[in-house]
């Protein structure tokens, strides 16, 4: 097979409805460009199906080119494995629920000829998604932007193309609690955006819960900021003069005869505070003991039981 131009990255999680559409849109918008191209779609140890689908689709067409895992490992990681087994000088990610349409790539293509490295999707318009969806990401895309040094930009998803150089870039970063869209932006290089209308699910129900969005939350502030390390100072800080002002408030009412229940009541209070502090604290150096841990064991990102050769 002619080493392709383009790469197009899907992961697939429980996505047997979705894929015959997801592979016939995304032909019919990569032949448009003329170029060799081919789709990576990696398995994330699906049980409906799916993995079957993704091997015909691979005996049907050589462009296909299945990466199954052994168990899930999760959407990030997933993304990354694609990303190892891509061979384009260009790289789209695309989800295969298609709320991102592929067509939006050519437009991607059609910035990365003008020059640009990183060329990410903003979403101008999302459908089918609740208040709560679109308001939680709207405050963490801001916080984010506020407590670390890289620009990653609002209204943004996974769903980008990158240069071979970014690519390599990032396929070189060693973490394991992977936050893509900052990595990316943390990369450099020359970026743009481009806006698109976001759709809702074409078929299924999301595979990403509160539960996965709060871990791709706590991966992009951990990966990206010691801004919560920062916090517990200051905190500890500020309770040291807090503490200090009440004990000599204390030692005021003591000597004007004030003290009554209310001070043990005040003193109680005060301990029960204190053991929030410090188990609020405790919990956040515990989040990033445990991604050292993570990174101690040097396991690999994920085990493949079934994928084409990287170089064939």
């Amino acid at each position: 097979m002619t080493k392709p131009k383009y790469t197009v990255i899907a992961p697939i999680y429980n996505e047997i409805e979705n894929i015959p559409h997801l592979y016939a849109r995304v032909c019919e918008v990569m032949d448009q460009t003329g170029e060799a191209w081919e789709l990576v779609l990696v398995d994330d140890g699906s049980k409906d199906g799916s993995t079957d689908a993704l091997r015909e689709l691979g005996k049907k067409d050589n462009r296909v080119r299945p990466v199954i895992f052994a168990r899930n490992f999760g959407h990030q990681i997933a993304v990354s494995a694609g990303m190892d087994y891509a061979r384009g000088d260009a790289i789209a990610i695309i989800d295969a629920d298609l709320q991102d349409p592929p067509e939006v790539i050519l437009e991607l293509i059609e910035k990365w000829k003008e020059g640009y490295d990183v060329v990410y999707a903003v979403r101008s318009e999302r459908e089918g998604e609740s208040w709560f969806k679109l308001t939680t990401a709207a405050l963490f895309y801001k916080f984010i932007q506020k407590i670390t040094d890289v620009d990653i930009p609002l209204n943004t998803g996974d769903f980008r193309l990158l240069d071979r150089k970014v690519l390599n870039v990032m396929n070189s970063m060693p973490e394991r609690n992977r936050f893509l869209r900052g990595m990316s932006s943390w990369a450099g290089f020359k970026q743009i955006g481009v806006e698109y209308k976001r759709h809702a699910r074409f078929a299924g129900e999301t595979h990403y819960p509160l539960k996965n969005m709060i871990k791709l939350a706590l991966n992009a502030i951990t990966g990206f900021s010691y801004w919560p390390l920062q916090l517990l100072s200051k905190t500890g800080v500020g309770l040291v003069v807090l503490s200090l002002l009440l004990l000599v408030l204390f030692i005021i009412l003591a000597l004007v005869g004030k003290v009554d229940l209310t001070f043990v009541l005040a003193t109680w209070l005060t301990v029960i505070f204190l053991a929030g502090v410090l188990l609020i604290s405790m919990g956040i150096l515990g989040e990033y003991m445990g991604r050292i841990y993570d990174e101690a064991k040097g396991r690999p990102l994920y085990i493949v039981a079934e994928a084409p050769d990287k170089d064939e």
